[in-house]
């Protein structure tokens, strides 16, 4: 099982790569963090998000567009996290750092 698992992250991985880089970092972050602890149901709905074309997953992402299929918004909710979280990490990093 492990063996199938891994595949198909690895197929997830490759199907990440998108004409955004913003998309791209977002999709990774997120398969990266949370594909070994998500259930089934975020297993496919994330596998949904991968289909829909990237100005509409865009638009769902950075908040222009509301997604209201059921497991996608609450993926598009999580991705949107991974969005603000790197952010405010680096303004407090800049904040401590000497200079």
């Amino acid at each position: 099982m492990e063996r199938a698992d891994d595949r198909e992250r690895a197929r997830l991985t490759w199907r990440c790569r998108r004409g955004m880089k913003e998309l791209d970092l977002l999709l990774l972050a997120w398969l990266d963090r949370h594909w070994h602890s998500a259930s089934r149901g975020e297993r496919e709905a994330f596998a949904q998000i991968l289909d829909l074309p990237d100005p509409e997953l865009a638009s769902y992402l950075l908040g222009n567009a509301h997604c209201s299929e059921g497991p996608m918004a609450s993926l598009v909710a999580s991705l949107q996290q991974l969005a603000v979280r790197p952010a405010a990490a680096g303004g407090e990093a800049a904040s401590r750092s000497p200079g």
